[in-house]
């Protein structure tokens, strides 16, 4: 499949979830936090940024033998590491934006993964398009979120 094929496939399969959020299994309070952003489930950035990163987590892996090993902590490990990735990205003078349908078990096809992966979100990485909008979003002051001990 090639490159333009696999992305539209991505994107349609992402927007049938979507759709499937934002019509049936949202609750009205997350669709009310939602509507300032103006986020739907249309997603033509799947196809237009210069790239797509899909990062999966193992919840178990497999020894030399076939023999199952749990993995310990892996949503918490790919998260931590995701970070870092995130900021290179953004240091390189390239947005990102993550998205997250839910489920998202469809890249596992797409993108031929192994079940023992789970997706855990597709990071979408370029320049942003003329004249689009980032949502101002008020953050939290440290002292709101954190507490330090001396």
């Amino acid at each position: 499949m090639g490159k333009g094929a696999l992305r539209w496939c991505i994107r349609e399969a992402a927007e049938a979830e979507e759709r499937e959020f934002y019509e049936r299994r949202a609750p009205d309070e997350w669709l009310e936090a939602l509507a300032p952003l103006g986020t739907d489930a249309d997603k033509p950035f799947l196809e237009t940024a210069p790239w797509l990163i899909g990062i999966f987590y193992g919840r178990l892996g497999f020894d030399a033998q076939g023999r199952k090993h749990k993995r310990y902590y892996p949503q918490e490990s790919v998260g931590i590491a995701a970070g870092p990735l995130i900021a290179a990205l953004h240091r390189a003078g390239l947005a990102t934006l993550i998205h997250t349908p839910s489920p998202m078990g469809f890249l596992n096809e797409l993108l031929g993964r192994p079940r023992n992966e789970m997706p855990f979100l597709l990071l979408v990485v370029g320049h942003p398009a003329e004249g689009c909008t980032v949502p101002a979003i008020d953050r939290q002051p440290l002292e709101a979120y954190a507490s330090f001990v001396a």
